[in-house]
């Protein structure tokens, strides 16, 4: 029945090798007769504490009273009393003579005299830490007594244990019994083990035995008493040697002198219960209590509590203990944001406490938090991590950005919310270099390509910024696909001046990307056009482009004439190389609210930040839609529009093969891409395929061979008239550039392209005519010799 009741209370280990932890070297102090160590588990690692007591036979009155305190420490839970692992009893001999060790384990903790001299606080730095440790074990005290109607017997220095987070813990229950006031008629001591207590710790009636006494007092009397003990041996730095030293108060502070006299009260009825002393001592009410009393009860708390309270902490983590913030105040904030009681504004006060920690400790403590934040749905938590990524994104390697993190911050492109698209795309410049070539070919790059057309111009701008930045990121045939044709046919024909002056500074600052026939048939055309721009920074940055790229054209020159080898089929940008520092963000953030029509742009998309306009609009910059054409490759220059934004969004090309298709045709790419305005052709070539869209109702000559074969009926032309004959009465010219294809007579000769084709000689005076009302003579059937026409001499 004894090995019975000893396995159900000390455990079932039957040697120390069947415990499953380490055991390492001891502290210095522990309370009574116990040995406090150092241990971790053997099956990970993680660390705990090991108290152990020995006695020579199972008898031992010390041995007894080990296992009522494991019993107690087992069943008895509160977050200010020692947390319990594990037991075991374990029987050895030792020179013939039996041994009997009870261990008892318990989380990683340290005595409270060593973790004091470990910090080193002092002031008040030290007196809040201080208050915050008494206010931990006074609500321990006040559960044990007005709770659970027990009585600890020693709350001293020695009974106080501090967790790696430096939380104060109560322990040491050997003494610990069931107050038995309500039975007056009983006899016999209360505290069974009452003997284990020190004589100068004990009240007058304890040390008297007047259990009688002890029995009509309150449930906290003595433990009151002990309470003031733990007072004075904190503040003094010095164990208590004798009840008479308890009369020394120089060292208690002001506030709390009254109720440290009041608990050692010679009466035991007019001791302070701890927990008036909890609600009512002004000690209790500082900076450092009062806000892990609230991150304790955050979930009581409403939203817009929780919400001041967490817009506040950061400069008020700076008043505090740093020790305490980093070891107790950081976990608690992290835990809340983890599981969503804390508001977003906290995670500016994590990322401020997580600065103060070395990077290793960084990775550990709140990294983690972090990379479980982004799987969030609230758009203030989104928001809040990408506006500070820079503070973390260093820290997060390839693997988790790849793997946790991108896929959660990719649902920012397509969000409603314009102000998040854009952190999103800023936040690129810092996960891109460490996203594979998979997921920058496979899905980065398609979110880039609808972004450059997005209604917002500061996205549009700062999309080809950022598409300049990471092109050193990109595989050599993703390179060749995407960039030349992202800044030519999208940025430079942007209507928003900045992002035109954007794509020049992102193709000078990749221009080592490029060998000499992309620079001389692709690049410079383009850029030339600009240095007409309507915009003063454009032409500014269009006249250095093309001063570099000309430049690099030239040591090409030189390079192949003064070397014998076989050209290069690539040169280096010899002013600015391509480096993703070069290109800041042209906007700070978004503010414009309302249509994209009505947005201002900025002055410049220089390489440093350019702060976006306001909401209100003030500024007396014209908007783009009404600035004059300088960006067309036309041929007629001068005549047209800025061309309009590109409302396609079929991408730069199919990009899901980008790392195997590399040396596909220039088709495969952005060259897909429809134009960002048809081109207007020439007045000329107008009147020409005008004249070609009319169905063919008479062929008239124009030459003396064919006049023969014209119809009687048909009058001459004047020669005014026949001067100008598409231009009174053309058709509008077309949208598009190409030239309706007719089925004209067989000609034997091209002398004259416009006989077969021209259309009839008005029957009245020619007048000019509204497009919208010209009218197509029918055609008719064509006589026997107007089918083919002898073009063999020409007159012309």
């Amino acid at each position: 029945m004894f090995k019975f009741l000893k396995e159900v209370v000390g455990g079932s280990g039957t040697g120390l090798k069947d415990l499953p932890y380490n055991i390492a070297e001891p502290f210095p102090s522990a309370w009574g007769s116990w040995t406090h160590s150092r241990g971790t588990s053997k099956d990970d690692g993680s660390p705990v504490s090991v108290f152990s007591l020995s006695g020579s036979n199972a008898q031992d009155g010390h041995l007894a009273a080990a296992r009522n305190g494991v019993k107690r420490l087992r069943t008895v839970r509160h977050p200010n009393i020692l947390s319990f692992l594990h037991s075991a009893e374990i029987e050895t001999y030792d020179a013939g003579s039996p041994k009997v060790t009870i261990y008892i384990v318990t989380e990683p903790v340290m005595p409270l005299s060593e973790k004091i001299k470990e910090l080193g606080l002092e002031g008040t730095q030290r007196d809040e830490y201080y208050a915050l440790g008494l206010h931990q074990i006074a609500k321990a005290v006040s559960f044990l007594n007005n709770d659970c109607k027990l009585v600890h017997g020693n709350v001293c220095l020695a009974s106080v244990v501090v967790t790696p987070t430096l939380d104060w813990k109560l322990h040491a229950f050997d003494v610990l019994s069931e107050f038995d006031g309500s039975n007056e008629t009983s006899s016999g001591q209360m505290l069974q083990y009452a003997w284990l207590v020190g004589s100068q710790y004990k009240p007058m009636e304890l040390a008297k035995s007047d259990w009688d006494a002890i029995k009509k007092s309150p449930p906290w009397a003595i433990d009151s008493w002990g309470m003031g003990c733990l007072i004075y041996e904190v503040f003094s730095g010095l164990r208590l040697g004798k009840t008479e030293e308890l009369r020394i108060t120089g060292s208690i502070p002001k506030s709390l002198l009254p109720d440290y006299q009041r608990l050692l009260s010679s009466l035991p009825s007019r001791r302070l219960n701890t927990s008036k002393l909890i609600e009512n001592s002004e000690y209790f009410q500082n900076k450092l209590v009062d806000t892990i009393h609230f991150m304790e009860i955050l979930s009581l708390k409403d939203s817009v509590e929780r919400d001041t309270f967490f817009r506040k902490l950061p400069n008020l983590a700076e008043q505090l203990p740093r020790p305490i913030v980093l070891k107790k105040l950081l976990p608690l904030l992290a835990s809340a944001l983890e599981f969503g009681s804390a508001a977003a504004s906290a995670l500016t006060a994590l990322l401020k406490m997580g600065s103060w920690l070395s990077a290793e400790e960084f990775n550990v403590k709140v990294l983690p938090t972090i990379v479980k934040l982004f799987a969030s749905n609230d758009r203030a938590i989104r928001v809040g991590l990408l506006q500070h990524i820079d503070q973390y994104g260093e820290s997060l390697s390839p693997q988790v950005v790849d793997e946790q993190v991108y896929p959660h911050v990719a649902t920012g492109f397509s969000d409603t919310s314009a102000f998040l698209r854009e952190l999103t795309l800023k936040s690129m410049l810092i996960l891109a270099p460490k996203l594979s070539q998979r997921t920058i070919s496979g899905t980065l790059l398609k979110y880039l390509s609808k972004l450059q057309v997005d209604e917002e111009p500061a996205i549009r701008t700062n999309t080809t910024i950022l598409l300049g930045n990471i092109g050193s990121y990109l595989n050599e045939g993703t390179r060749k696909r995407v960039l030349i044709n992202a800044f030519t046919v999208r940025a430079l024909r942007d209507t928003f001046p900045p992002a035109r002056g954007a794509g020049i500074m992102a193709l000078c600052a990749t221009s080592s990307y490029y060998d000499i026939t992309e620079v001389a048939t692709r690049i410079l055309p383009n850029v030339v056009v600009l240095t007409i721009d309507p915009d003063s920074d454009v032409r500014t940055k269009a006249f250095q482009a093309v001063d570099q790229f000309l430049q690099i054209a030239k040591q090409h020159y030189e390079k192949t004439n003064a070397s014998d080898t076989t050209g290069a089929a690539s040169v280096g940008s010899s002013s600015v190389p391509g480096n993703a520092s070069l290109l800041g963000w042209a906007m700070s953030s978004l503010t414009l609210k309302g249509k994209p029509s009505d947005h201002v742009p900025v002055a410049s998309a220089s390489s440093t930040a350019i702060t976006s306009t306001s909401s209100n609009g003030t500024t007396g910059i014209e908007t783009p839609s009404t600035a004059p054409a300088r960006v067309s490759s036309s041929t007629d220059l001068a005549e047209h529009p800025v061309p309009t934004f590109p409302t396609s969004t079929d991408g730069w090309g199919e990009l899901e093969n980008g790392i195997q298709d590399e040396h596909e045709s220039d088709r495969d790419g952005w060259d897909e891409l429809e134009p960002l305005e048809e081109t207007k052709p020439a007045p000329a070539l107008a009147n020409i395929q005008a004249a070609q869209r009319r169905p063919v109702s008479q062929p008239i000559s124009q030459t003396k061979q064919a006049s023969n074969l014209l119809s009687k009926t048909t009058p001459k032309l004047n020669k005014d008239e026949d001067d100008d004959l598409w231009g009174s009465i053309a058709a509008p010219a077309p949208k598009t550039g190409r030239p309706l294809s007719l089925k004209t007579a067989q000609t034997d000769d091209d002398d004259d392209p416009w006989a077969a084709i021209a259309a009839p000689a008005p029957t009245t005076k020619a007048k000019p005519l509204s497009t919208s009302r010209v009218r197509v003579a029918k055609p008719a059937a064509p006589k026997l010799g107007a089918q083919r026409i002898n073009r063999t001499s020409s007159g012309m």
